[in-house]
This record gives structure tokens, sequence and C-alpha cells, in this order.
């Protein structure tokens, strides 16, 4: 069996924002979300948290703890003289990784999703133009992230030490889905796995708006998403 398992996933998370630190003025409310929000939310996270498929040789899921989905976004804003990271992150992940004999991800099992209005940074009004504005989190509450491939771990899982991964997943902002492909390392012991993996992409690629606002002088093309996930066996 080779080298597709583990997950890295988290996705995260899921999971894509970009920053920057304005805002047109966002209500606070949007950060509490609507019950319809929550309720999308808690659907997403009982789809994925269900019984073992067919097949399955390795279920893992995401602890209670160690896990995060954060965006890096680099700006300057108007009277900075250097430039800066924007960066915004949530720990309300929830998932699963599903995995058969041969070491091969089971789509169908997979996924994870996070709630697209808990990122937060060190300024609210970027938050509040990041859930209202960027990621219309009322209209669109979850970022998926749903594994297909994952290189560089086989069945089965190691029992210590750490490797490279690489993960293909289809990732979900917004209603539009794009093929992502993440590079980090796992760490093995006990009954899981913990570890961090990142992608980038640009504006475009999510068919997102490049923000443009007075406060801020530029906003780079590129919108860097990293995950931190612990993954523990389901029995």
């Amino acid at each position: 069996m080779n080298v597709e398992s583990v997950g890295r996933a988290t996705l995260m998370a899921f999971l894509a924002a970009p920053l920057f630190s304005c805002s047109s003025g966002e209500p606070e409310t949007a950060f509490a979300g609507t019950a319809t929000r929550r309720s999308s939310v808690a659907a997403a996270a009982s789809q994925i948290s269900g019984p073992a498929a067919t097949g399955e040789a390795l279920r893992l899921v995401l602890a209670p703890t160690g896990n995060a989905a954060r965006y890096r976004v680099r700006e300057q804003l108007v009277g900075h003289d250097l430039q800066n990271d924007a960066v915004g992150e949530t720990k309300s992940l929830t998932g699963a990784l599903s995995i058969d004999s041969a070491g091969k991800v089971i789509p169908g099992t997979s996924k994870f999703t996070l709630d697209a209005a808990t990122f937060v940074s060190d300024r609210d009004r970027r938050d509040g133009f990041v859930r209202g504005r960027l990621l219309e989190a009322d209209s669109y509450p979850t970022i998926t992230l749903a594994p297909k491939q994952i290189k560089g771990v086989g069945l089965p899982l190691p029992k210590a030490g750490s490797a490279p991964i690489e993960m293909i997943a289809d990732l979900t902002v917004r209603g539009v889905t794009r093929s992502t492909t993440w590079k980090g390392t796992a760490q093995f012991g006990g009954d899981g796995v913990a570890g961090s993996a990142s992608t980038a992409f640009t504006f475009d690629d999510m068919q997102l708006e490049q923000p443009r606002v007075p406060v801020l002088l530029s906003v780079a093309d590129t919108i860097k998403l990293e995950i931190d996930f612990n993954l523990v066996r389901q029995h």
C-alpha cells in the first residue's frame, strides 16, 4: 500500500479568506450570524461525522482541540511605510478522512467544514468585511475542503516520526469549487496524526473581488491558506 493516507484537511478550511484591514463598516451582528447559518453549519458537521463507509480501513476525525485554519494576505495600509501580513484565524472546524485498504482516500466520506463567519484578525473592521462582503457568510455559511488524494504516507500509519505530505482537495468558497494542492508535514504518535499544511491561490481563482477601500494602499493578489490539524482514529 502506498502513499495516499492521512488527513490534513481541516480545512479548512478551510477555507479561504483574504484580508486586508478595511471595511465599509459591516455590522457587528454579522459575526454572530443568523439561525439559518448556524443550522447549515450543524447540518454539514453531522454529514461528515456519520457512520463508516463500506470498504473503509481507517477513519480519522478531527479531535476537539488542536485544529485551526487561517488566511494570510500581504497588505499595506495608508499612512504606513511597510507592508504587513493580514492574518485571520478560526478554530471552528469539523470533519473526517476515510481511507480504504489500498491507502486511498474515500471521497464520499472525506470532508472538512469550517464556519465562514468565525475568522478573527487583529482588526474588527477587517473581520466585518470578510464575513459580510467577501465571504457573504449569511448566504454561504460554510467553507468546505474535500480531499481526493493524499501522498506521503501509507497504511498502516507510522507509530512515530514525521513525514512530508501533499494533499489534492476540492476547496469550496462562496459556492465556487476549485482543486487545490496542499503541502505540509504530518507527525505520528499514539492513535492519530497531527501537523500542518498550506496552499495558495489568487482572488480570481475563487472568483473573489480583490479589496479596494480607502484605508488600503495595496493588497497582494495571492491568498495563502494554512491549516493545523489534529486527527484521531475513530473506533
